[in-house]
């Protein structure tokens, strides 16, 4: 029963369906979520504001790495740019410079993670 806190600018994506799907760093006691558990999502969380913005199942969980020059491989498949952008977008960014600044700012690059897909 993984529960996911998405940041504020996201919520409305997430609660509209627009955005299904989310890129993670693994959790340090393993319990990443797995294809058909049933995910539970929130913003907020840990705060008075916390509010559920609903649930889904997971439809799959891939690793993913995104390189410092840029280069996003998911599982070991190079994903070529038009894909890439593509991918950004279903993730909630309106940019690809925005979707780098994001996970350098606030994972660093490279970033080794989960792709998520509900």
């Amino acid at each position: 029963m993984p529960a996911l806190n998405f940041k504020k600018e996201f919520a409305e994506k997430v609660e509209s369906g627009e955005k299904r799907q989310t890129i993670r760093a693994l959790r340090k006691d393993g319990r990443n979520p797995r294809n058909g558990q049933t995910l539970y999502l929130y913003v907020g969380m840990r705060t008075k504001g916390c509010r559920k913005l609903g649930e889904a199942t997971c439809k799959s969980v891939e690793p993913i790495a995104i390189e410092e020059n840029g280069d996003i491989f998911i599982g070991v498949e190079y994903v070529p740019p038009v894909e890439a952008s593509n991918m950004m977008i279903r993730d909630g960014f309106n940019s690809r410079l925005e979707f780098y600044e994001f996970f350098k700012k606030t994972h660093g690059l490279p970033f080794y993670g989960l792709l998520i897909k509900w």
